[in-house]
């Protein structure tokens, strides 16, 4: 048996493992494990899994990762979203389709400082559904509108899984977090516009609320001026070379302990959640770092990356299609599995291909986070209908009815990247030297 077809069977054995119900971490070690004995034999697979789980839990770089988490569980168990809320509600909220144009600014601005998309989803669902169903919302409208905004958790900076990227291809997580910053502007104004779009043509589903005095409006900018200063200092600081990653995770950490210390909302039940949510989240996403290491080193020496970025640099067709091709899989992928474990175990594999045809590795990884936004919004999985359906009791058809309009969006948003790659890489070449 040649080395590919060890490859191609482990590949076969790792989607076998998942189908079962595994986690993907662990699907990726037995597989991985299992391959690697096959080709190297079993006291040099054992020393691999011993390295690689060493290396995940003990690399200095890679404490930039629970250092984001924290910052953002600090700020989901913190009244930080509900200011923010109610502030965009005082500037929207009297338009047609104001609250949940609100919903989408104020998810965006917590989503600057929260690394979690399921915590957007988690806190805008208990903040901004009840608060639309006061003004009879109808339902299809407000529950698309929350879970299509909290798929920018992954692009959106600080994004877990920008940094996860950036760490698997050896790639600058600073510009990776610049290169966001345009698309998820691009993005959320989309979804205004779809929310725009809907009023205009069934004013019905969207009342108006009551309008905000100036003085009521100016009263809340404040709260906004704070996000963008810790968003400034984290963003700007890195964009300088003033500090790295991990200092700058560390320094939005302090500032949102700081800000949740002066407002008085630090307390033993409030640290507790914040800890333990952080934990839990940093642990499975190290597991998943140390089991693609695994399966990644595997992987290499079955030449199976490299065959296939041959094989695909070699072929008369347009590096376009190819490109399509791999957009498709992702697409597929993140809508059977998790976005940031699908990310993980098929990066290794893409990633030569991507390079081999010529595509800047900042705006690929954008191409990622994007495709994997719309493959968490369409079935089977549909990861954020079924977190919302499950949070507020809606029906999965009602959810799936709302989303529809802004997966226009996304799909259109990723037209737009495949065809104008600079509205990913035009800030980051601006602001920071390769």
């Amino acid at each position: 048996m040649t080395d590919v077809e060890v490859g191609i069977y482990c590949i076969i054995l790792l989607l076998f493992l998942f189908l079962t119900g595994l986690e993907m971490a662990y699907c990726m070690i037995i597989a991985g494990f299992i391959g690697f004995t096959k080709l190297m034999g079993f006291s040099a697979a054992s020393n691999l899994v011993i390295k690689d789980f060493f290396d995940a839990f003990t690399t200095y770089s890679f404490t930039v990762i629970p250092l984001f988490i924290l910052m953002g569980e600090i700020a989901s168990n913190t009244d930080i979203a509900k200011r923010l809320y109610l502030g965009a509600h005082k500037w929207f909220g009297h338009i047609p389709g104001g609250l949940a144009m609100t919903t989408i600014a104020g998810a965006t601005a917590f989503k600057a400082m929260c690394g979690s998309s399921l915590a957007t989803i988690g806190t805008f669902s208990n903040l901004a559904m009840p608060e639309m169903d006061r003004y009879n919302y109808k339902k299809e409208l407000s529950a698309g509108t929350i879970a299509s905004v909290s798929t920018l958790g992954m692009i959106l900076p600080p994004s877990t899984v920008l940094i996860i990227y950036g760490i698997q291809v050896e790639q600058s997580i600073g510009q990776l977090f610049v290169a966001g910053i345009v698309p998820s502007l691009m993005i959320a104004l989309l979804f205004m516009l779809v929310v725009a779009a809907w009023v205009l043509i069934r004013p019905h589903v969207a009342p108006r609320a009551e309008k905000a005095t100036w003085r009521e409006r100016l009263a809340a900018l404040p709260e906004a001026l704070v996000i963008v200063a810790i968003f400034a200092i984290v963003i700007g600081g890195m964009i300088t070379g003033f500090f790295s990653p991990t200092e700058a995770g560390t320094i939005g950490t302090v500032a949102m302990f700081l800000l949740a210390l002066v407002r008085k909302e630090v307390n033993y039940g409030m640290l507790l959640r914040s800890f333990k949510g952080a934990l839990r989240t940093s642990i499975m996403v190290l597991m998943l770092i140390a089991g693609s290491s695994i399966f990644g080193h595997f992987l290499a020496i079955t030449e199976i990356p490299m065959i296939a970025a041959k094989w695909a640099a070699s072929l008369q067709v347009p590096g376009a299609l190819i490109m399509l091709v791999i957009v498709f899989m992702y697409l597929i992928g993140g809508s059977i599995m998790d976005d940031l474990a699908f990310m993980v175990l098929a990066t290794p594999v893409f990633f030569p291909t991507a390079m081999a045809l010529g595509y800047d590795p900042i705006w690929f990884g954008i191409m990622i986070c994007v495709t994997l936004m719309i493959g968490g919004l369409i079935p089977p999985i549909a990861i954020y209908v079924f977190i919302l359906g499950n949070i507020t009791g809606l029906k999965f058809g009602t959810i799936y009815r709302g989303v529809i309009p802004f997966l226009s969006a996304l799909v259109l948003s990723l037209i737009l990247l495949f065809l104008f790659p600079d509205i990913a890489l035009w800030l980051p070449n601006l602001l920071m030297k390769k």
